[in-house]
């Protein structure tokens, strides 16, 4: 049962980032081992349990990152990771251009969201193509964002501004890629059983998102329409 992280898990990601070489993770590995990946996977498992008992039919499955960077992206930085995540997605062969739901865990900070690694540029065609065709279905699915504050529109936007139907469908209508996210300073509900809760009705919150998104790579392709 996840009952929170601890103070050890954030001086683990800290000396994690001062100390980045192999040498010191081995030395130290237990302490990755059950203060940071073991709560990570009860964490994420709790939540996946929670998901898979409400949206069953999505087929969801639930990965948790591995500490060790990839070798061709080593350069410049240490073989470790100083955060970890959880996501929990639909099989893919590429995860990152397909929408997640993710939670992330830094030695500042944690965030947790639905969204993309990276979208398609055909992705996001396709998105802004089934805005034009029904704006009004698109305004009712996003209106529910105006009215809480717990996740905000992120991504990066293309420079030269693309024309929207609606100035409600802009910010959307411009993102290269996104993400809805929410982002909290490390603190006392880190340390919660609570957080399940918290992510769970977060998700929940996010699905009609979800459902939406999952489903623009079916469309049918510009050039065909």
């Amino acid at each position: 049962m996840f009952e929170g992280f601890s103070p050890r898990t954030i001086e683990f990601m800290w000396n994690l980032r001062l100390n980045n070489e192999k040498i010191w993770f081995e030395a130290h590995k237990d302490e990755y081992l059950q203060d940071f990946l073991r709560p990570m996977k009860t964490l994420g498992g709790e939540v996946f349990e929670r998901m898979v008992s409400d949206y069953g039919e999505h087929g969801f499955i639930h990965k948790v990152s591995r500490i060790y960077r990839d070798a061709r992206r080593v350069r410049g930085g240490g073989p470790y990771k100083d955060h970890l995540w959880f996501s929990i997605e639909q099989p893919s062969e590429v995860w990152t251009s397909t929408p997640v739901f993710w939670f992330e865990l830094s030695p500042e900070s944690w965030s947790y969201g639905l969204g993309y690694y990276l979208a398609k540029p055909t992705t996001m065609a396709k998105l802004r193509a089934r805005i034009d065709r029904d704006t009004e279905k698109f305004e009712r699915i996003i209106a529910p964002l105006e009215k809480q504050d717990e996740f905000v529109l992120d991504g990066p936007e293309y420079i030269r501004k693309k024309a929207a139907p609606t100035p409600k469908t802009a910010v959307w209508y411009n993102k290269k890629s996104f993400s809805l996210i929410h982002v909290q300073q490390n603190g006392a509900e880190l340390f919660s059983s609570e957080l399940v809760n918290r992510l769970a009705t977060g998700y929940k919150f996010l699905m009609p998102f979800y459902n939406y998104f999952i489903t623009l790579d079916s469309d049918p392709d510009l050039d065909k329409t």
